[in-house]
């Protein structure tokens, strides 16, 4: 079974992925997408690190998303991805910003593979991202990518997930359900 489980900054959402996975009784691992390219960001991942069992192995895809679950799943086995935004964001970093220029090559090609996997992948996987859609309209180029495309790709998922989850104060409401 795959899940998408959204919710915005500190709702709960990583947490309620984590206690999914402990609940299934079957082996997990964490695939995580963030970088630490400054000190807050390594504070926050190492407040992710402590948060979960040690003896979950940790498998880092900042990139390459598809391939790494390809690798890691299994019938037998809980996934866990935290977070599809960071890898989102990691994917446009290199976005050129002027007015009309096409999405990076890297950005539509991890994307498609993703989509294209993700249904043929056996065992349960829960798909952790942050939703960004009920802010204002940000004022960068960059920015406005960034929440469409993740809005454009949380559309897309759910359509593949049987399950989706919106957590919001620690508290999951169910979106879909088989």
């Amino acid at each position: 079974m795959h899940e998408l489980i959204l919710g915005g900054a500190r709702s709960g959402k990583s947490a309620y992925a984590e206690a999914l996975a402990t609940d299934s009784g079957l082996a997990v691992t964490m695939v995580v997408t963030a970088e630490a390219r400054d000190g807050e960001m390594a504070a926050r991942i190492e407040r992710h690190r402590a948060s979960r069992p040690a003896h979950w192995p940790v498998v880092e895809a900042p990139l390459h998303l598809a391939s790494a679950l390809r690798d890691a799943a299994a019938a037998d086995r809980f996934i866990v991805v935290d977070c599809l935004t960071l890898w989102l964001s990691n994917l446009l970093m290199d976005m050129d910003d002027a007015p009309g220029a096409a999405l990076p090559e890297a950005f539509v090609r991890e994307r498609t593979a993703l989509l294209d996997a993700l249904s043929a992948l056996p065992g349960h996987i829960a798909l952790v991202s942050n939703e960004v859609g009920s802010g204002v309209v940000p004022m960068g180029r960059l920015s406005r990518v960034f929440v469409d495309e993740a809005g454009r790709l949380h559309q897309a998922l759910a359509r593949v997930c049987p399950r989706v989850t919106l957590v919001t104060a620690g508290l999951p409401l169910a979106l879909k359900r088989p």
